[in-house]
């Protein structure tokens, strides 16, 4: 998926004895979009700005050990290996021969390395610029950031496609504010931004602005104009949309104390898993403190500050958990964390409480969005059926409001509570309406300036889409038994035209694993392209459970 920006230079910190300065470059090809105001809180904004940075750059994803230079080294001392080993019964002659050999061979590789010493020079040099462009390029979207009536707000998406991010700030956090234009635009944000961030202080006097001076448009200075067009995957943008139509869902909320957080923080630090369950189950009783266990050392942290004020007991489990080490940077400057979990592996949101400002932490329900973890297609499945005029006139309502919660919206358009919740569900999953959590509002912001294509972005391949139809017309059954020391194995039947028997073990992890089925495609192409629509239906129906 092909997106095209176009920034008036670049977005620069300024820093100097006395004073500071922040300016972002906005997206010219959308429409104008600006800020300019002076900070107040500016230890807080740089710590919370920090913070969006390390969602920006995240990727947890498993990464292999690069061996290139052990098997470099490995295949050099073979001969010698080999060498030794036959010597023979002569020690003094073979360990003489040997050490002549070595010579040789130390001599041909400084001779190798003299004359590959230039090209590999140039090669290193080479992968060093493609590695600093191409992060400078894949940190994107460029973030979003959208000006508001009442506050302006940053969202940004990780590397590994499982993280999103948003910084709220309203403007109590600045102490001057000359002039803004409501809308949401993309900046130029590059990977040097960062350190320029870290130089803001206390007692400089620091200027905040999305430079309207972008959108000055002149044939003349057409040079002062840069292009950018990055080709993004479905799968990255998808996974953005899932974690925005998340937040409208039902979940068990409850407040953290800061020093709770610090404490997960502080075990996540100390300790490393080395095998499963890698969760942290939370044991949600009303009225009692939250208790929270840290699968495989099954370690009990007891939140004695914070008691669960929800009607009924609940006990939820979520993965990927060293995400929560995002956090630690707020944790000096929070009041609370309020928590947002909307079920077990399914996705979940921490919002640090910073006073004027919010930061919102979406974590998606594993770290590996694969197919192997339960795949979470069913987020982008339509909800709703509204009837295009009335999709308008909800959209039409919010746009002239810029935010509103939904009871707002009906009076405002006439139209029942279902239909404008529905309304907003497809606007929220075609990235065109964001769901305010600590508010509790919906906002208008347009992830991009086209529509994107939903056809192309609801489901990753042809099975999720015919898995979910399956699921929908009850054409799935199974049964389940518990395997001690393996998992769960669900044995199921989906009946199509014939009966399918897709077999599947789920681990500890909640992974889908030793699946099989006795179809064509899995015949053809076993797991490689992934699982068939007969084992995702016989997982999606296990999951609804």
């Amino acid at each position: 998926m092909l997106f095209n920006y176009r920034y008036s230079g670049t977005s620069q910190v300024f820093s100097d004895a006395g004073s500071a300065g922040i300016s972002f470059a906005p997206d010219t090809h959308r429409a104008p979009t600006f800020f300019v105001g002076k900070l107040s809180k500016k230890i807080a904004f740089r710590e919370a700005i920090s913070a969006l940075h390390d969602v920006v750059v995240s990727d947890l994803r498993f990464k292999p050990k690069d061996k290139t230079e052990y098997k470099e080294w490995a295949a050099q001392q073979e001969s010698i290996w080999l060498a030794e080993f036959m010597q023979g019964y002569d020690a003094q002659a073979a360990d003489q021969k040997i050490e002549g050999l070595r010579a040789d061979l130390r001599q041909i590789w400084d001779q190798k390395d003299k004359a590959m010493g230039p090209f590999n020079k140039a090669k290193r040099a080479y992968f060093d610029y493609l590695y600093q462009k191409d992060r400078d390029a894949w940190f994107v979207l460029d973030p979003v950031i959208s000006v508001h009536p009442d506050e302006i707000f940053f969202e940004c998406f990780s590397q590994d496609e499982s993280t999103y991010g948003k910084l709220s700030a309203s403007y109590n956090v600045f102490k001057e504010v000359n002039e803004f234009e409501c809308g949401t635009t993309n900046i130029d944000y590059s990977a040097a931004l960062y350190n320029e961030f870290q130089k803001i202080r206390d007692y400089k006097e620091t200027d905040f602005r999305v430079d309207p001076g972008g959108f000055q448009v002149q044939t003349s200075q057409e040079e002062l104009y840069h292009e950018v067009k990055i080709d993004l995957p479905d799968s990255w943008v998808r996974g953005f949309l899932q974690v925005s139509s998340a937040m409208t869902l039902p979940a068990a909320t409850f407040d953290l104390h800061p020093m709770d957080v610090y404490n997960f923080c502080s075990w996540l630090r100390r300790f490393k898993e080395t095998k499963g369950p890698r969760s942290i189950r939370f044991i949600l009783e009303p009225g009692k403190p939250i208790r929270a266990v840290f699968e495989p050392w099954n370690r009990e942290i007891v939140c004695a500050r914070s008691l669960y004020t929800g009607p009924q007991a609940r006990e939820i489990r979520i993965w990927g958990r060293r995400r929560i080490l995002i956090l630690e940077r707020l944790i000096p400057i929070a009041r609370k964390f309020t928590v947002h979990l909307t079920g077990s592996g399914l996705p979940s949101f921490f919002i640090a409480d910073l006073g004027d400002m919010q930061f919102t932490l979406g974590l998606s329900g594993w770290t590996a969005n694969d197919w192997s973890r339960a795949g979470q297609f069913d987020l982008m499945a339509p909800r709703a059926e509204v009837a295009e005029p009335d999709k308008f006139r909800v959209y039409n309502a919010l746009q002239s409001v810029w935010f509103s919660t939904a009871a707002d919206l009906v009076k405002a358009t006439g139209l029942s509570s279902a239909t404008v919740l529905g309304a907003l569900g497809l606007f929220t999953q075609a990235g065109k309406v964001i769901y305010d959590l600590h508010a509790g509002v919906y906002r208008l912001r347009e992830l991009s300036r086209e529509p994107l294509p939903m056809h192309l972005l609801r489901f990753s391949t042809p099975e999720e889409a015919d898995a979910e139809q399956l699921v929908a017309q009850g054409k799935v059954s199974y049964t389940e038994n518990q395997i001690t020391g393996v998992g769960t194995q669900l044995k199921g039947t989906v009946t199509v035209q014939r009966v399918y028997h897709p077999v599947m073990i789920i681990d500890a992890d909640e992974r889908m694993t030793n699946a099989q089925c006795d179809c064509d495609f899995f015949y053809q192409n076993k797991l490689y392209k992934g699982p068939c629509k007969h084992m995702l239906a016989l997982r999606k129906a296990y999951a609804a459970k």
